[in-house]
This record gives C-alpha cells, sequence and structure tokens, in this order.
C-alpha cells in the first residue's frame, strides 16, 4: 500500500520498479545539479501521469548547501517534498554515486536526513572482494536507519566521468552474469547498476559498444537464482531510441540520464541570452556602469528580458517537454501509481 503522499520512502519505490518491469517499461532517473530541472522534470512528469525519480550527488548536494553537502542534501529533500504535494505523480529521489570508502561520512548524512528514497553506492572502482565488502557494510548502514531505503549498488565499470571519477575506455569492463549473482547474493543490494557498453558524459564522436544482451543475461542469471533485483544503466544520455527499447526488452527498468539535462539548460539559455543580448549587455559608447544601471545613459537594459525568472522559466518549460518526451518513449506515461491519488 503506497503512502498517501506523493513523496515516498523505498518501500513505495520499490513498488513502482516492480511494477515497471512486470509492465515492460521503465524510467529515466533524473540527476537535478539545479533547483529548476527538478521543477521542469516534475512538470514534465506530472503532464503526462509519470512517476518520477529525481537523483542528487554529493556534489551537487554540496553545491545547494554552500559546500556542505549534508546540508544541500535536507535542502534538496525538503525542497523535493513541497514540491510533490502539487503533483498527481509519485515522485522519489535517489542519493547517486556514493563512492566508498571515502565518501562514507556523506552516506551517513544520506541515512541520518531520512530524505532519500534510495541511494546508489559506488565502489566499482574497487576490486570484487573489496567492492563486494564495502558494499555490504553500506547495506547494513542504510539497514539501521530510520526510513526505508533502497540500495543500489554497481558491478562493472562504466567509462566517462562521473561524480569526478574517470574510468578510462581501457577500464571500463562488462558485467559478468554469474559474478552479479554473487555480488547480490553477498551484498543485500535492491538494485545493481551493471557496464553495459554506455558512458558517463558526452558520447558524442564515440562508438560505443552498447551491449542490451549483457543487460538481458544478467537479468536471466538473477532471475533464476531467486533475486528479484531490477537492473539500471547508467550513463543513458548517448543511448539512441532503438538501444533503450532494447534494453527495455531485455527487462531494465531504471536508466540514469544527466548530461542531457544540463545541456537543455545550458542550451536553453545560451539561445534566450543570444537573442536578447541587446537589452542586457550596453552597446557601444555606453559606459559600462553597472553600479548605477547606466543613470545618465540613454541606454538602459531591460528586466522583462534580464530577471532570472525569465530565463528560468524557459528552462523549466523545455526541461519539461523533455521529461515527457523521454517519459513516453520509456513507456512511463500514464503508468502512475499515484494517478488516482
Amino acid at each position: 500500500m503506497l503512502e498517501a503522499m506523493p513523496y515516498h520512502d523505498g518501500e513505495a519505490l520499490s513498488a513502482v520498479y516492480s511494477a515497471a518491469r512486470d509492465g515492460g517499461y521503465g524510467f529515466f532517473a533524473s540527476n537535478v545539479t539545479h533547483f529548476d530541472i527538478a521543477v521542469g522534470v516534475l512538470q514534465g512528469a506530472d503532464r503526462v501521469g509519470a512517476d518520477a525519480v529525481l537523483q542528487v550527488s554529493r556534489e551537487s548536494a554540496a553545491f545547494y548547501g554552500g559546500g556542505d553537502p549534508a546540508v544541500g542534501l535536507d535542502a534538496f529533500g525538503a525542497y523535493l517534498d513541497r514540491l510533490a504535494e502539487f503533483t498527481d505523480c509519485g515522485v522519489f529521489c535517489n542519493v547517486d554515486h556514493v563512492h566508498l570508502p571515502d565518501q562514507r561520512d556523506f552516506l551517513d548524512a544520506v541515512v541520518e536526513t531520512g530524505r532519500a528514497s534510495s541511494v546508489m553506492v559506488d565502489a566499482s572502482d574497487k576490486p570484487f572482494e573489496e567492492n563486494v565488502e564495502l558494499v555490504r557494510e553500506a547495506v547494513e548502514r542504510v539497514r539501521a536507519g530510520d526510513r526505508e531505503m533502497l540500495v543500489e549498488a554497481e558491478l562493472g565499470r562504466v567509462a566517462g566521468t562521473e561524480s569526478g571519477v574517470e574510468t578510462d575506455e581501457a577500464d571500463a569492463f562488462y558485467t559478468d552474469p554469474e559474478q552479479a549473482v554473487e555480488f547480490v547474493e553477498r551484498t543485500g543490494v535492491d538494485l545493481l547498476a551493471i557496464s553495459v557498453g554506455t558512458q558517463h558524459g558526452v558520447a558524442s564522436g564515440v562508438d560505443l559498444d552498447v551491449r542490451p544482451e549483457v543487460a538481458r543475461q544478467v537479468d536471466h542469471a538473477l532471475r533464476n537464482a531467486g533475486h528479484d533485483v531490477p537492473l539500471v544503466v547508467h550513463g543513458a544520455s548517448g543511448l539512441s531510441d532503438d538501444q533503450v527499447q532494447a534494453f527495455l526488452d531485455a527487462g531494465v527498468p531504471k536508466f540514469n540520464k544527466n548530461t542531457r539535462y544540463q545541456y537543455e539548460y545550458a542550451r536553453t539559455a545560451a539561445e534566450f541570452y543570444r537573442d536578447h543580448a541587446d537589452a542586457i549587455i550596453p552597446p557601444d559608447g555606453v559606459g559600462d556602469d553597472r553600479g548605477s544601471m547606466f543613470a545618465g545613459s540613454d541606454w538602459s537594459p531591460d528586466k522583462t528580458h534580464f530577471h532570472p525568472h525569465v530565463v528560468a522559466g524557459q528552462v523549466r518549460d523545455r526541461l519539461a517537454d523533455v521529461m515527457a518526451d523521454l517519459s513516453e518513449q520509456t513507456g512511463a506515461a500514464g503508468k502512475s501509481l499515484d494517478a488516482d491519488r
């Protein structure tokens, strides 16, 4: 039974992923590097009736908290909680890529604030045995908290840079199905991110060897061993529509997307300010007297274009369109488990 409020814990999120796996659809879990991205994504999800998984990294939490990730995580969670009250879809928060063992203090903050629906702990850059041990300890730490929270971990190596950690293509490798079963059994994780040939960051010009069959093999191995563990694909911003569908067909319900939203934010703002530069930047011959707001000059800036809400509104509208389209693409549109509330 889902909670009455639209901002949910791990138990409700588990029900959402189970429904997606049974129904053959999925979600783009959306990394939020700016509050306007959160608003836009929620507006888009709400428009089409899709549940929304919003993600925040330690770096973004530190940005929100003026350098303190614990403060920023609490602020982000409170903001998301309030926004969720105005939606008709389920809203969830995943804390993304808590690197172990260096960020154990941040994991403690995640547990203590109780803001997250799930947390992704990452020791995938370590040897298998160390990865298992670090993740197992993290699962125990999370389960000791007061809030029901799912734990996601990663097995395999995804190329690119994520949360300041870089993995070269030569160091990336695909997840082994048998090893995935052992990893799940020994750690007790609720979700498993696997390496399937995707790349964190911008993948333009990169010849990615994306292998949906790896996801299918891992999913079959886990199911045959009696483990109902949803799979996750990171680095999904570089996937084509056909590749996303292939992963959905292979049983993957969660795709992480970050870079696309950052680009849409920057592109929308860049085009707006380019088109309205004359209303913001003084022309030649006018002194750049910002302190007096150009008093005594024949030219003055136009507040209808330089007010932050103007460009922010356009960014939100654009991201809402993007999220609505992505939800249609993965089949999540119209599937919110909160739709009747």
